[in-house]
């Protein structure tokens, strides 16, 4: 399978200070990678590095294209970034905003076709929304916030999905929607994901391939199993846990009390 990520050397400073070491990484089309690690690991700063929104060293590329050499416009074409903490605004109807994904695929005259409002409903629909299209983004609870913004990232049909703690705002029924849906799009349209996660049950259910980081560095690489074991989580997130490899339903972290 050929490689559409292809990372190399990728190290990252702010504010002075190297905040991402030596990364790399290959991820073949249709793939989903997670991104785990504790607080401060440089899960988002990877992230963000790919999207193209901080400057880096070492080298990215999408199909074989430096990220560095794509323009905004192009880069928006093939990369869908899902942060953290978007900025929304507030007055803006739902539809509207979902709509504006569209924006790296319209002709001079900058007017919206057919195909490209039908592209944002079926966003919509696919994550419960569809009667949420005339409301206002300050009317809606956090939970409905992510859920949006995860369909106009959805609406720019990109190769590449990156998603920042998707699951964080959601309750338990909305999460298990959200991550059924990526993993159809990868079967459906080989979509390639990267995804941040802290709960690591969750990502052991999903996702195919695990990079642990630990102060900027890529600590251990793998399937859920080789890489969510109870000596590799003492010693990079300080937890005490059980881990079950549950045929079937991935592997199961559980905290476990040292007291008491």
């Amino acid at each position: 399978m050929s490689a559409l990520l292809r990372i190399s050397d990728l190290c990252v400073a702010l504010g002075g200070r190297r905040v991402v070491e030596d990364v790399s990484l290959e991820l073949g089309r249709g793939e989903w990678l997670g991104l785990i690690g504790p607080n401060g690991a440089g899960k988002s700063t990877v992230l963000r590095a790919i999207a193209g929104l901080l400057p880096y060293s070492g080298r990215i590329e999408v199909d074989g294209k430096d990220v560095a050499r794509h323009d905004r416009r192009g880069l928006a074409s093939r990369i869908a970034f899902v942060p953290q903490a978007p900025l929304i605004p507030d007055d803006m109807p739902v539809g509207e905003y979902v709509l504006l994904a569209r924006t790296p695929y319209l002709g001079r005259l900058g007017g919206e076709r057919s195909d490209d409002l039908d592209v944002a409903a079926e966003a919509l629909d696919r994550l419960d929304l569809a009667n949420f299209s005339r409301r206002r983004l300050g009317t809606l609870s956090g939970g409905e916030r992510q859920r949006v913004v995860l369909a106009r990232a959805l609406a720019q049909r990109a190769d590449l999905l990156l998603l920042d703690e998707p699951t964080s705002s959601l309750d338990l029924g909305h999460q298990q929607q959200l991550l059924e849906l990526v993993d159809e799009l990868r079967h459906e349209r080989g979509l390639t994901v990267v995804c941040a996660m802290h709960d690591l049950t969750l990502a052991s259910q999903y996702v195919e391939r695990l990079v642990l980081l630990h102060g900027g560095c890529a600590v251990a690489q793998g399937s859920p199993s080789e890489v969510l074991t109870p000596q590799a989580i003492v010693e990079y997130y300080g937890a005490v846990v059980h881990v079950v490899d549950a045929a079937g339903a991935g592997v199961l972290v559980v905290p476990r009390r040292t007291t008491g």
